[in-house]
């Protein structure tokens, strides 16, 4: 049954987490401007708090779904305030070596919890896909499945931008503002 499920779910995870979106341009730009090694605290951080919103989102669920429109609506401008705040501190930002501010667990981690994509990516799931096809049984092992899928997909960028290093160091200002460009349209496209 669980197989049956996660291929059900699949398709709509994989286009998810590959689209662009605060976690990916967040990875990418923290492994283009910090390395992998100075950039790992950051990715760290973005899967510990992608896990603990997943697994929050399958635990009160059902409770979401009763007081949805109000938590949706309240999630929505915070998220869309933290990721213009994102937006802004990226399109500012300059190579780490002129930098002293360093990736940070804590920048990854508390993404996910204003991370208004995820937060749906995760109730889409559990109450479209989980829930209808008699899955709730399987409810401890979907937000490890969830976060896999999600960190396949930020890992992806992450690559991006070290296979791009170099590049993207010598280029840093018009990269930085092309990807505070597109966060700050993720934080537009969640209150329009």
């Amino acid at each position: 049954m669980l197989s049956s499920i996660f291929v059900s779910y699949l398709p709509y995870a994989l286009v998810t987490s590959f689209t662009p979106g605060p976690n990916n341009v967040l990875a990418l730009h923290t492994v283009s401007q910090n390395g992998w090694a100075r950039g790992k605290n950051t990715l760290l951080g973005i899967i510990a708090g992608f896990f603990c919103v997943m697994a929050v989102c399958a635990l009160f669920c059902y409770q979401l779904n009763h007081f949805l429109p109000t938590l949706s609506q309240a999630l929505r401008y915070v998220g869309a305030g933290y990721i213009l705040w994102l937006a802004v501190h990226v399109a500012r930002s300059k190579p780490a070596g002129e930098e002293s501010r360093k990736a940070s667990f804590w920048k990854g981690f508390l993404l996910q919890f204003v991370n208004v994509k995820i937060i749906f990516y995760a109730i889409t799931i559990y109450t479209g896909y989980v829930f209808p096809a008699g899955g709730s049984g399987t409810m401890v092992v979907q937000p490890l499945l969830l976060t896999l899928v999600g960190t396949a997909g930020f890992m992806t960028w992450a690559a991006a931008g070290g296979l791009f290093q170099a590049f993207l160091t010598k280029h840093y200002r018009p990269f930085n503002y092309a990807m505070g460009a597109v966060l700050a349209l993720c934080a537009v496209g969640m209150v329009v």
